[in-house]
Formats: structure tokens, sequence, C-alpha cells
């Protein structure tokens, strides 16, 4: 049995997470989670709330607040979203934890131990109407690669090249809109040079994903350049380096770390014990995986990776990085400053986590960006959870409950097409693990849905409502594999709508619960015998009106309106 960490992208919590954050990292790595865990496997899922760097410090500039005020509410605030939408992670954590800042400190002093961090005058942008140098997101311009107008100064979002503030067209202040000028100043720099080939040979070798490992490999072999680990901003972690007082850890090489400070912060908390994180991180059979939009993959395959090979420390590599496109709201990108989007708060006011754990993993922009619609979503909610799953679910529970008593009956002989979805069933769980396994996550979902598509038929095909007048023998097969289906689905919706699930092993009479370890290798043999009591059948899920779609913004703009209500003071808008 291997050991695995999964990770998703920390949350950047100058605000709520939209429902765009939720797909790109968050969801999709707690499905995979939620899986690993019910065939077994040994899983530390960890994230945390990423509250350094300039975006916060900008929205802390503005509120007339100190940065800390902010992220303490967004964190108690995100942390709480989390648990609703049930985001299973073991630990979720914070930038400001001190078991992560002093992990970032010791990690970095050994890197420069290491000889990997040096230090010369770098020029940077400077407001001089703020009075102030300005970190790489305070400064906006052209990009000089794509030519976007919004690109920063670490990074352009359009085309994902990494960027020299420097290297921008048109630079201005993001704060003030001000022209900006460039100045001396002593930074610190991690000496990526040094790892090139080292890191290259390790890119041919990884099993890491094409779209992730053709980027990597093309943006080292352009060659790489030293990156700037300090910043002049305040808000952030004090840098160690001998004379960098009053600098601060650029808030990439901060975060990254995070995986493995949220790893040590729970075995400390949890197991009592120091040195656990360890034994995942310093394994070379564990497996990292990765969960992160496009645009963090040269932070993920190459910034990160190279500071485990300079630590000299026996760090797995990352094993798989899992990176979506982007989620689009209704044909443009998800604007807080447009209040253009869905955020995490607002949709649990109109409907309750499940339904968007489903309907967003089957949107899930796996190879291209993908558009979300009212319209599409109202289409899965209707059809693929109700028509599909919710239908097969009531009528064999119900007619179980009217004709056979409330258990399961006894099968008769098994004929070709009993023996046929019988073998369609328990054949399942490997079908759908095989695409969860290959992190093909809406293709998974779709056989679960295909499950329930091909039980509706079988019922139809038999007609036991027509048979348990006639033949009820065959009546009684034909419940026997119907009501084995429906455990079947209970199993295989637990990683995708886990209340659900659970309501459904429930409605089953099952004992334990449907997310203890070890259930989906249950799953590839019956998990109903004939005379189990059933539970007290129910709708699974519910339909929405079908004028949904035309009415959904006036809902929108009703929930918008509570959840500002509930929201701290400092997250509203």
């Amino acid at each position: 049995m291997a050991r695995w960490v999964v990770t998703s992208a920390w949350p950047y919590v100058n605000n709520v997470p939209h429902l765009g954050n939720l797909i790109g990292s968050i969801l999709s790595a707690d499905v995979f989670a939620r899986y690993l865990r019910l065939r077994g496997e040994d899983v530390v899922f960890v994230s945390g709330s990423d509250e350094h760097g300039t975006p916060i410090e900008i929205e802390a500039i503005r509120r007339g607040v100190d940065p800390k005020q902010l992220t303490d509410q967004a964190h108690e605030y995100v942390s709480k979203l989390i648990r609703e939408y049930r985001i299973s992670f073991d630990n979720y954590t914070r930038t400001e934890s001190p078991v992560h800042k002093s992990f970032v400190q010791e990690f970095m002093m050994k890197l420069y131990q290491n000889g990997y961090i040096f230090e010369q005058d770098d020029v940077l942008p400077y407001c001089p109407r703020d009075g102030m140098f300005l970190p790489d997101r305070f400064v906006v311009g052209t990009c000089p690669y794509c030519g976007f107008e919004k690109a920063y100064g670490d990074q352009c979002d359009n085309c994902g090249r990494l960027l020299h503030p420097t290297e921008l067209k048109n630079p201005r202040c993001a704060i003030c809109g001000g022209p900006v000028e460039f100045r001396k100043s002593r930074h610190w720099f991690f000496d990526l040079p040094k790892l090139q080939e080292k890191l290259l040979r390790w890119l041919q070798e990884s099993r890491l994903p094409p779209n992730v490992k053709n980027y990597s490999m093309n943006w080292v072999k352009e060659g790489l350049k030293p990156r700037s680990v300090t910043r002049d901003n305040k808000w952030g972690i004090p840098a160690p380096f001998p004379g960098a007082e009053g600098k601060t850890i650029y808030v990439w090489f901060d975060a990254l770390l995070g995986y493995v400070s949220a790893t040590k912060e729970y075995g400390i908390r949890e197991k009592g014990d120091e040195e656990f994180w360890k034994r995942y991180w310093f394994d070379s059979e564990t497996r990292t995986v990765y969960f992160i939009g496009k645009d963090n993959i040269p932070f993920h395959a190459i910034i990160l990776p190279a500071m485990f090979m300079a630590s000299g420390d026996p760090y797995t590599l990352p094993w798989y990085i899992s990176s979506t496109e982007y989620l689009m709201y209704e044909g443009e990108q998800f604007s807080k400053s447009r209040r253009w989007g869905i955020w995490m708060d607002e949709a649990l006011e109109l409907l309750p986590a499940d339904y968007w754990r489903f309907a967003l993993i089957k949107m899930r922009p796996e190879t291209k960006d993908t558009n979300f619609t009212w319209s599409e979503f109202t289409r899965i909610v209707n059809s693929d959870m109700n028509d599909d799953i919710g239908n097969f679910v009531h009528r064999v529970l119900k007619f179980i409950k009217s004709r056979f008593g409330n258990k399961v009956p006894e099968p008769g002989e098994i004929k070709d097409l009993d023996k046929e979805y019988l073998d369609y069933i328990l054949a399942a769980p490997s079908r759908v693990g095989s695409y969860i396994e290959s992190f093909r996550l809406k293709q998974a979902l779709e056989e679960v849905v295909e499950l329930a598509r091909r039980g509706n038929q079988y019922l139809n095909a038999k007609a036991p409502w027509e048979k348990i007048k006639t033949d009820p023998q065959d009546a009684a097969t034909t419940m026997y594999v119907a009501a084995n289906a429906v455990a079947e689905l209970a199993v295989l919706l637990a990683p995708f709508t886990p209340d659900a699930a659970e309501r459904l092993w429930k409605m089953l009479n099952m004992e334990g619960s449907v997310h203890e370890p070890g259930r989906w290798l249950e799953a590839s043999k019956p998990l109903l015998n004939p005379g189990h009591t059933l539970g007290e059948p129910e709708p699974l899920f519910r339909k929405l009106p079908s004028d949904f779609p035309e009415k959904v913004h006036e809902l929108l703009a009703e929930a918008r309106k509570k959840v500002m209500e509930k929201r701290p003071p400092l997250l509203r808008w």
C-alpha cells in the first residue's frame, strides 16, 4: 500500500473563493482523496489559506486595516465554507501558522547554506506617489509576449509566462494607477540555473501529464533565470538571511512549502509526532499529487521540485500534477470587481453542496476552458441527478417496499439480461476507479450516471411490475439485481456527493458509514443479501423548476444579499 499526499492549491484569501476556484483545485482534490480512502489507502490531504503577498496588502491598504485583520476574518470564513462543501482535508491550515512560518525560514536557510541563495541589487518598480517599492503584483502593465494589458509584474494571467516588472510595457502602480519608476534595491535570489540540467532530466523521466511536462520542459530549455525570493513588502514571513532585515519571503516560495508544513502541523496536532511528516515527504515511494489551475504549472513543476532538490533532503518530487483549464461564467472570466460569477457562499444559498459538487465535476475543465451556464446546470441536476440516478433509486426502493415487504428478494434464475447488468454493476468500481486514477474525474462521474441510466433501461426491459403477476420469481430476480445496483451507487457516489451517498446508505439500512475505508473494494461483490431489510425510501435529489434558468439571476441577487449579511465585515462588497 502506497502512501499518498494529496494537495490542492491554497485558496488566496483576499476574498471569498468563487466556483472556478472550487473546481480548479479544492473539489477535484477532495474527490481523489475520498476515493483513495475508500480503497483503504494511506492518505494525508492538506491545504490552507494563502494569506501573504501583495493582493492581500493592497486590499488591506484600500480598507485601511492591518492585513492580518483581513486574513483572520477570511481564513475563518473560508474554513467554514470548505467544511460546508464537505471538503475532507486532514489539515486545512494557513500561512500565518507558527509551524508554517518557522518551517519556511528553516527551509530557506538550508537553501542559503547549500549555496543556492545569493544576494545582489535588483532594479525594482517604485511608486513616487505612494513612496514605496512595489512588489511584483503591485505593478500592472502590458505583457511583452502576448500583449495582454493587465499582466502583473510576476506573471501574465493570460499566457502564463513568468515575468519581471521591468519586462512590462507601460507599467503602473496597482494602488494609485500612476506610472512607476525603477530604482535599485538589495534582494536575495534562488539560483535556478544551477539546477537546470537536473530539472530537465527529472521532467523527462517524470510521469507528469503531457500538458504539464511539455510546458515545463520548454520553459526550462529556454534557460532558467534566478528568481528573487525576497520582497520589500512588510506583510509576509521575515526573510532569515543575514543582512535581509526588513525583507519578506516572496509569497510563492512561502505558499509552495505549505504542502509540507501542513503535513508537519497535522502530525504534531493529531499524532503528537514532530517527525511524522518525514514518513511521507522523505519516502521515495510516496505519491504526491497536486491539484492546481493551469496558471500555477511553472511554480509546481519547476520552482517546487527545484527547491526540494536544492534543500539536500530526500524529498519526494511531484508524482502527478493535475491542472485544469479555466471555468468561465456565461462566456466570461469570473470577476470580483465586476461582480461577475458565483461565489462559494452564494451558491449554498441556492442549493446544498452535493448539487454543486456533482455539477462542477460534470463541467470540470479538464482539457479546455469550459463555460458554466445555468441551462447546463439545470440539465445536469434535472436529468443526470434526478431522472437517471434519483429516479432509478426511487423506483427500486419503492417497488421492493410495496411488493416484497421492504426486503431484498431471493433471486431465481439469473437470465442473460440479469447477468449482463449484474456483471456491469460489479465491474463498475474498476471502471470508475480507473478514470479517477487517470484524473479524468468528469468521465468517472459519467460512468456513475451510466450505471443508473442502464438500471432504468434494465427495469424497463424486465418490467417487474408486470412480471410480479405472471412470473413473481423473475420479478424477484430483477429487484435483487436492481437493489444491488442501488447499493453500488451509494459507494460510487461517495467521493462526488458525500451527503447523498450517506443518506442512500442509510436508506438501504446498511451498517456503519459508506465512507469507511475499504468500501470501494467491497463493492466488487454484491453488497445486499437476500432477506436484508431496507430502510424507508425517500427522494435522493430534487428537481429544479423548468424556468429556473430564467429566474436564477433574481434568485442569485437575493442569495447575494443574504450572504453579505453573513460575511465578516471585511469580506463584504
